[in-house]
């Protein structure tokens, strides 16, 4: 496997889940639909993907080699998908108490 693949492959497989979760983030709730609400969730998309990148790039770095190669790949993609997710998560409540103020 090329390095490029094996340092990118936590993106690569979750690519296709983040989309979903992404799109179904973007979408619920449908309205209100501003300007600033698709900024926020823009930042926030952007936001939940760097540090899932940062994440994955650390944990390859830090996994103990002596529980060999795989355990990179296991540790950047557990760890990412919870980097991701808490980001999302942490996103989706503030931007639920910034709407609910606004009405």
């Amino acid at each position: 496997m090329s390095p490029a693949v094996e340092l990118n492959l936590a993106l690569i497989l979750f690519l296709p889940w983040f989309a979903i979760l992404g799109a179904l983030y973007w979408l619920f709730p449908r309205q209100p639909r501003h300007a600033a609400r698709k900024l926020f969730d823009t930042v926030a998309l952007l936001l939940a993907v760097t540090a899932f990148l940062l994440s994955i790039y650390w944990s390859h770095d830090n996994a103990d080699p002596a529980y060999g190669r795989m355990w990179q790949q296991i540790l950047a993609t557990a760890l990412g998908y919870g980097v991701f997710l808490a980001v999302l998560t942490a996103a989706f409540v503030v931007r639920r108490l910034w709407l609910r103020r606004r009405r």
